[in-house]
C-alpha cells in the first residue's frame, strides 16, 4: 500500500522481503530514505538498521521505522532509526514524515494531514 502511494507521488520505490534484502537494495540503489518494517523474517528490521548504520555506503541514509510492534519506538531509535511511525498509518502521514525528515517541508494542503509522529 505504501509503495503504491509513493509511486503515485512520483517516487522510485524498491522493496525487500527481509532485512538482508533491504540492506542489499540500499547498497545497490542508495535511496534518499528507507522505510523499514521492524518485524521481518530472517533478518529483522532492528538488525537491518544496525547493519545500515555500520556501512559507510548507507550510514547517512535516513531510516523511518514503520511497524505494528508495540513499544518499539526506543529500540528502533537505539538500532539507528531516525524516525518512528506505528502501523496502521495512512500513507499520507508517512509521506509527510518522509518529506519532513528529508527537509522538504510539508506537502501541499491537498495531501497534508497533520503529522502525528515526531522525528527522534
Amino acid at each position: 500500500m505504501y509503495g503504491f502511494y509513493f509511486k503515485s507521488m512520483g517516487c522510485a520505490v524498491y522493496t525487500a522481503t527481509d532485512g538482508a534484502g533491504a540492506f542489499s537494495q540500499a547498497l545497490t540503489f542508495h535511496p534518499d530514505v528507507i522505510v523499514l518494517d521492524l518485524a521481518m523474517p530472517h533478518v529483522d528490521g532492528w538488525a537491518a538498521a544496525e547493519r545500515l548504520r555500520k556501512s559507510p555506503v548507507t550510514r547517512d541514509i535516513p531510516i523511518i521505522a514503520l511497524t505494528a510492534v508495540p513499544g518499539a519506538r526506543e529500540s528502533a531509535r537505539l538500532s539507528g532509526c531516525d524516525a518512528f511511525m506505528a502501523k496502521p498509518c495512512l500513507p499520507q502521514l508517512l509521506w509527510c514524515e518522509v518529506r519532513l525528515l528529508l527537509g522538504l517541508g510539508a506537502p501541499p494542503k491537498e495531501t497534508d494531514p497533520e503529522p502525528t509522529t515526531t522525528v527522534d
